[in-house]
Formats: structure tokens, C-alpha cells, sequence
């Protein structure tokens, strides 16, 4: 039954964990969509711009938090299919860390009415039409942003569990189960133990004379 659970727990958390893959992917192609926007209309990369002050700040941000859950994605599925301890501690603490910033950028975005000013001017346009976007379809992207947080909370719910249920027990060997506890061989006869003895080596010797003797005698 422990077994079956704890099967059905790494499942849920590999589920979770492709959901939260699919948004860093997503992530990740709209940060190269920028970029290939931002190459057609500058001419050049933004990678091999020194101007900080003309930095496109916010296409470095969408492609870091992309690889950032591609790889929390793939820490979670490895804790997933071994269950050891280390790794859903990891997992869970990047999963925190993740949520203690959503949560930090939520606040000071209806807390604070300049949040704005918190941000650096983005040139390449792209922030600004983030967040037309946003307003635009305001409802769309409050529930989309709900879900992604409630799949994360539950991520790190289903790895706590886990690592409460613990990994598999592993057997070293199958010779550690006696053969009369098994089912399949409770009828095994079992042999008879060897006896040591010393060789007989006078019977040997008479044999041999008589032999001897016999060839004499013709």
C-alpha cells in the first residue's frame, strides 16, 4: 500500500513539475521571439550591447526566469523518480525562493502606486507592451498568474509529502529472505549435509597384495 501511494505521489509531482516546465519554455520563447525583434530592428544582439544604460533589461529577465524553472523542472523531476532526501530539500528551496519573488513583485505591484519608477526604462519597447497587454486582458492574466503560483505551492505541498513517505527500501541481496519464508519454494528438500570422513587406506593395501601375490603365484 506504501508503495502504491508513494507511486502515485511521484506521479502528481511529475505532473506538477511538466506544467511548471512548459511555462519556462513558453518564457523562454518569447524571450527569443524579443530578441529576434530586437535584432531586425537595432541590427545587433543585445547580448553585445556594453551600453548599460541602453540595456533590454526586461528580454534578460524573461529568458533567465525561463532557464530558471527549466532547471527547477528538471531538479524536481529527478527528486521525483528517486525520492532522496537531498534532492527534494533543494527542489523545495528553489521552489520557495521562486515564490517569496512572485509574491515580493505582487506586493510592491498593488501596494505601491509608483512601481513603475521601480523598474529601469526598458528601450526596446517590450515592457511597456508587456503591460498594455496585461491591462488589456486583465481577467486572462490574473487567472493564468493564479495558476501558475497554485501549481507551485502544490509542487512544494506533493515534495513534502514525499519526503515524508520517504524513497524506496532497497534490498541489498535476495539471499537475505530465508528460503522457508518463501511461498514458491516451500516443498524445496533440502540435501543431506556433507560428512567428512578419513579415507580408508587399509582396505586399499590388502587388495594390492593379494593382487600382487595372485601374479606371483602364475
Amino acid at each position: 500500500m506504501a508503495s502504491v501511494m508513494r507511486s502515485c505521489i511521484q506521479s502528481i509531482l511529475k505532473l506538477l513539475n511538466c506544467v511548471i516546465g512548459m511555462v519556462g519554455i513558453a518564457m523562454m520563447l518569447y524571450a527569443v521571439w524579443l530578441i529576434r525583434v530586437w535584432q531586425r530592428e537595432i541590427g545587433d544582439f543585445p547580448f553585445f550591447d556594453d551600453d548599460d544604460d541602453f540595456s533590454p533589461w526586461f528580454i534578460y529577465t524573461f529568458l533567465g526566469l525561463g532557464v530558471t524553472l527549466s532547471m527547477i523542472t528538471c531538479l524536481g523531476h529527478i527528486a521525483a523518480e528517486t525520492a532522496n532526501g537531498c534532492c527534494l530539500y533543494l527542489y523545495m528551496f528553489f521552489v520557495f525562493l521562486l515564490l517569496m519573488l512572485e509574491a515580493g513583485v505582487t506586493a510592491d505591484v498593488f501596494l505601491n502606486r509608483d512601481w513603475e519608477e521601480d523598474f529601469p526604462k526598458d528601450p526596446s519597447g517590450s515592457f511597456d507592451q508587456f503591460k498594455g497587454f496585461i491591462r488589456s486582458s486583465f481577467e486572462l492574466c490574473k487567472w493564468i498568474g493564479l495558476s501558475i503560483v497554485s501549481v507551485q505551492g502544490l509542487s512544494f505541498l506533493v515534495a513534502m509529502i514525499l519526503k515524508a513517505v520517504g524513497p524506496h527500501p532497497c534490498y541489498d541481496s535476495d539471499d537475505d529472505y530465508a528460503s522457508d519464508r518463501v511461498p514458491l519454494l516451500k516443498d524445496v528438500v533440502h540435501p543431506p549435509p556433507y560428512v567428512v570422513v578419513n579415507p580408508v587406506t587399509g582396505s586399499r593395501n590388502d587388495a594390492w597384495s593379494i593382487r600382487i601375490n595372485e601374479k606371483a603365484n602364475r
